[in-house]
């Protein structure tokens, strides 16, 4: 397992990361969310022991980062946002370097190359050179270096950047199976749909500071109090809100639009069918009546500033 302890890191005055602590289980895949310099990448070079700590510290399997970073970097897998790639060499070869360099022995790097080929599905580009591959094949050849040595932990730094929509979909199904095999998958991305969709758990960050840690479910339960709901009616908008405010579980209501309105409320699904079987008993209209679905998208901008370091 994963257990971060309150690690920071300090330049000078500034706080890049201050006092973040989780954790995380074999299968867990963690979506790292947060604005353009709030501490992501900084987070991520601690974790992977190519950046010192100023202070705290994080243990993967009980390998600390500051007693034991070669045991640290045997188990895990790096993939940075912006990552080198070898001209004339091809696919094998490549892959072949990085696992001489994990110290796999000779006479099993064959099998080991064939597996995360086959599990990156890039089987059909062996021998292909390296420069002649898209960029999301190129991802995934990065993607597959990671793997050679069968970590337990890897860390994907924006990896869905500059993909097209069907290589995102493919790179989204591979981190499934990657934790479906019981590896920890921590993902650092600005794109929150795809995220909620295959994240387990997700972070938010801002200035150093992590905001909200839990399920996607978990999180949007937290951010928004009670249900928010939608209406729309035929006719005078004043009489209808009225009506809504003096009702139980309602917290508010407002006026939204020229014949629309929104309830922040409190209650229950039963509490919501009575709630609006009394609009109609009361005259009211209503041609539109539904609940607000959140998304980690509106907590995302519901619970940070936009503010940097």
């Amino acid at each position: 397992m994963l257990e971060v302890e309150n690690l920071r890191k300090a330049y000078g005055p500034l706080l890049a990361v201050d006092d973040i602590s989780f954790s995380l289980q074999p299968g867990d895949v963690f979506g790292f969310i947060g604005p353009n310099g709030a501490g992501k990448t900084t987070t991520i070079r601690m974790l992977t022991t190519l950046l010192e700590p100023t202070a705290g510290t994080a243990r993967i399997n009980g390998a600390d980062i500051w007693r034991d970073p070669m045991g640290v970097r045997r188990q895990i897998g790096y993939m940075p946002d912006f990552f080198g790639l070898y001209d004339d060499i091809k696919v094998w070869e490549y892959l072949d370097f990085f696992a001489a360099i994990y110290k796999i022995p000779t006479s099993e790097r064959q099998s080991v190359i064939d597996n995360v080929l086959e599990l990156t599905d890039l089987s059909g580009k062996r021998d292909s050179f390296v420069q002649t591959l898209s960029r999301g094949m190129q991802q995934r050849l990065c993607l597959a270096k990671c793997l050679v040595h069968d970590p337990m932990l890897l860390l994907l730094d924006e990896p869905a950047s500059g993909l097209d929509p069907r290589a995102r979909a493919e790179f989204k199904e591979l981190v499934l199976e990657l934790g479906r095999m019981g590896k920890i998958v921590i993902v650092s991305s600005h794109i929150l749909p795809e995220l909620a969709a295959f994240c387990s758990k997700v972070g938010i960050i801002e200035r150093g500071r992590m905001l909200a840690f839990g399920s996607v479910n978990d999180i949007v339960k937290q951010a928004r109090a009670g249900r928010h709901v939608d209406v729309r009616v035929i006719g005078e908008l004043d009489g209808a809100v009225d009506v809504i405010k003096s009702m139980p579980h309602v917290l508010r209501a407002d006026v939204s639009g020229p014949s629309s309105f929104a309830i922040e409320f409190s209650g229950d699904e039963q509490d919501q069918a009575q709630l609006l079987a009394t609009l109609i008993d009361k005259g009211i209209r209503v041609i539109d009546f539904r609940e607000r679905k959140f998304d980690l998208e509106d907590v995302f901008l519901q619970v940070t500033t936009g503010a940097v370091n």
